[in-house]
């Protein structure tokens, strides 16, 4: 009784990196990808989680890293000397500082009041280092 005729097909660690780094490419889909090699998807999958192929760090991992680590310039309003009386609250002060961080698929607002600008720039430092 011959119960399955077909041998398991085996791929080279060279195939796979190639396959792996197709998948890496932005704006790739995995399924795309395997319909490309003529293979399963469940299979490719499984290569990315390390299973039958050493893993490729993906293309985008080192833009990410590279861009995290750029200087951002930001503009403050120059502070009042401290003998000078605190000015009238006007239309000026109640502007917020919007940030917004992105990084992947995460993203973060942030609001902070004008009239804090100062305490804005020191909390962005150290969110910067």
């Amino acid at each position: 009784m011959d119960v399955n005729p077909k041998q398991r097909r085996r791929h080279s660690a060279e195939f796979k990196a190639q396959v792996l780094a197709a998948c890496a490419e932005p704006g790739a889909s995995v399924a795309a990808v395997a319909l490309s090699f003529q293979l399963n998807d469940n299979l490719v999958h499984q290569w990315r989680r390390g299973r039958g192929a050493s893993p490729v760090p993906p293309a985008t991992s080192t833009t990410v890293a590279k861009s995290a680590s750029q200087f951002i310039a930001l503009s403050l309003p120059p502070l009042p000397p401290p003998s000078m009386p605190a000015p009238a609250v006007t239309a000026a002060a109640t502007e917020e500082i919007r940030l917004e961080f992105k990084r992947g698929a995460i993203g973060v607002n942030v609001t902070w009041p004008a009239s804090a600008a100062a305490g804005c720039a020191v909390w962005l430092r150290e969110v910067l280092r």
